[in-house]
């Protein structure tokens, strides 16, 4: 087999299992850090199939280091200021004294449990600072935590994420200036100098596209390529001027890109696609990491000091930092609790330990050869411990959702009210957005949660929480309305869970293909519904007829057959599909007649 080939078919097998590990990791709930670890771990130093550094040769750093880049830019604009209400202070606590004590703590770890060198301990003490959206994002996604407590984790993982490296490096400059000759403060200053030029690289870099978007001078096919250019451009120049920088420059360019999205809102459109490149090149790069491990350094990892170490890091080390950084701030003590556990360790580590390991045994420190073994022993027990137990605990101090998916309803008539009311007596969370008061007077009366203002505004993204809502329903009296804000959160809900009210009879005749989208039977249209709720037509649950799959017709019913709540408590709506699926112990909710 050709090199060609052989790197061909490494590429090929990284990918494939990478997006496999996902979705495998979501059908069985698992974190998907720990499925992707795992893949690697059989691919690599277990079976021995094949290593990637071999198969890609030159070419294996420049991947994972522009793949690092563009999931450190996707998730710096995804930060928005307005997520920091009312955790301000908590957030700049953690990223600055918190990171800052994780540091110190992390170095003396290092030299008096794991028996590294001092000067060693505290480059490798700097880099353990990081977490990182490789890892935070993909659990808080999974775990559906209280919005204060996700945003304190979510945004110290996209912050402190290229401080760790500038840390050590920091630290690895100061050790080549001590052993050389006398130690001068301005022998730092091209350190400083160079950070300094990473951040104002990243923020002009940032302003620019944001001045040539708003001026047309992109075409909307070519927008997110020419944007993805320029963080290529801009991580490479940052590190040109200094290696490790190049995460800072674009970091600093994705909170630009992110802060001018609501002045140019036409840079919002390449969210979703940079968004699902990072899902891709994420899984590609940890299957890529730990397959290149070694067996001798699998081994290595169960040796007592680094077993020691790592215990340290998680029991001792992180709660401590975060407990003094925010005492005096807005968190709860079960919020300090849960964010003081949760500190996984990802992408960024393994790819920056593997290069401080090379250059410090270069200049002679042979206890540097251990630094792989500690980041990924320390890398795979966070991951599994923190991705397992992230939800349990975060249940348990009452900081995650723990109620039954609940239904966003987007028209407040007489019919959804009357739904609506329904499933919240059965337990279903339901939320109701009109942007008329006068419309949702009545569903606030009731007791129904509800929303004023336009859903489809880009505002409402932060003043509604979503976590608690697994499906959409547009059943606005504007079917164009309701074909509009189904395609507008797809990517929120996904495909298969919005779901639209045909207006009235014109609008009935839909393609196939839409039915599993369109709610109820096809004279249920948003005037036939109302009119019936308003001569007295009332929703009710009741046990189901018949089990097994049959047809609609077949119910034989004295109404309108609208959705089935399973054993469960998940609500599936019945749509233009002839055929529904009914099982022992569900129960029908169905608009009667009276």
């Amino acid at each position: 087999m050709s090199i060609q080939e052989y790197a061909l078919i490494a590429i090929v097998i990284i990918i494939v299992l990478g997006i496999f590990s996902q979705w495998l990791a979501w059908k069985i709930q698992w974190p998907s850090i720990v499925i992707m670890s795992i893949a690697g771990l059989l691919i690599g130093p277990v079976l021995g199939l094949f290593n990637p550094k071999d198969a890609l040769g030159a070419l294996y750093s420049p991947i994972i280091s522009l793949a690092v880049a563009v999931i450190l830019f996707e998730g710096s604009t995804s930060l928005d200021i307005r997520e920091l209400k009312g955790i301000s202070k908590s957030v700049f606590r953690v990223v600055t004294l918190g990171a800052f004590l994780a540091w110190i703590g992390g170095s003396l770890t290092a030299h008096y449990v794991a028996n590294l060198s001092l000067e060693i301990s505290f480059i490798i003490g700097g880099l353990f600072v990081v977490t990182g959206p490789t890892v935070i994002i993909p659990l808080l996604r999974q775990a559906k935590l209280k919005p204060r407590t996700a945003a304190v984790l979510k945004w110290e993982g996209i912050v402190v994420d290229p401080i760790g490296p500038l840390l050590a490096l920091l630290a690895y400059e100061i050790i080549k200036i001590t052993t050389n000759y006398s130690f001068h403060i301005i022998d730092l200053a091209p350190f400083f100098l160079a950070a300094i030029v990473a951040i104002l690289l990243g923020i002009g870099i940032g302003l620019l596209i944001s001045v040539l978007v708003d001026k047309g001078l992109f075409p909307e096919y070519l927008k997110t390529p020419i944007i993805l250019s320029f963080v290529f451009i801009c991580f490479t120049l940052a590190e040109v001027v200094m290696h490790e920088t190049g995460m800072l420059a674009v970091t600093a360019m994705g909170i630009t890109l992110g802060r001018t999205k609501k002045y140019v809102r036409s840079i919002g459109s390449i969210g979703h696609f940079v968004e699902n490149v990072s899902v891709l090149l994420t899984s590609t790069i940890f299957i890529l990491l730990t397959s290149s491990l070694t067996r001798e350094t699998i081994l290595e990892v169960f040796s007592w000091p680094i077993i020691s170490f790592v215990l340290v890091m998680l029991f001792l080390v992180r709660p401590l930092s975060i407990f003094i950084s925010t005492i005096g701030t807005e968190l709860t003590m079960q919020e300090k609790t849960l964010i003081g556990w949760i500190a996984p360790r990802g992408i960024v580590a393994l790819t920056v330990s593997g290069y401080f390991a090379e250059l410090l045994v270069d200049d002679g420190y042979a206890d540097a050869s251990i630094l792989t073994a500690l980041t990924f022993a320390l890398v795979f027990i966070t991951v599994c411990v923190h991705g397992f137990s992230l939800g349990p605990i975060a249940k348990k101090l009452n900081l995650a959702n723990t109620e039954p998916p609940g239904i966003l309803i987007v028209g407040a008539s007489s019919f959804a009210i009357a739904f609506a009311d329904q499933l919240n007596k059965m337990g279903t969370p339901v939320l109701i957005s009109d942007t008329s008061n006068d419309r949702l007077y009545q569903a606030k009366k009731l007791g129904i949660t509800t929303f004023h203002g336009e859903i489809l505004t880009e505002h409402s993204g932060y003043d509604l929480d979503l976590t608690p809502y697994e499906k959409i329903m547009a059943m606005t009296g504007d079917a164009a309305y309701n074909a509009l804000v189904c395609q507008s959160f797809v990517p929120e809900f996904g495909y298969n869970h919005t779901f639209a009210l045909v207006s009235n009879n014109e609008d009935s005749n839909v393609p196939v293909s839409l039915h599993s989208h369109i709610l109820f039977g096809e004279n249920d249209v948003f005037r036939e519904l109302n009119r019936k709720v308003n001569i007295g037509f009332t929703i009710q649950a009741m046990n189901i007829p018949q089990k097994g799959s049959m047809k609609k017709n077949e119910l034989k019913l004295n109404g309108t057959p609208l959705c089935i709540r399973r054993k469960s408590g998940e609500i599936d709506l019945i749509t233009l599909r002839e055929k529904i699926n009914l099982e022992e112990d569900d129960q029908l909710i169905a608009l009667i007649a009276p």
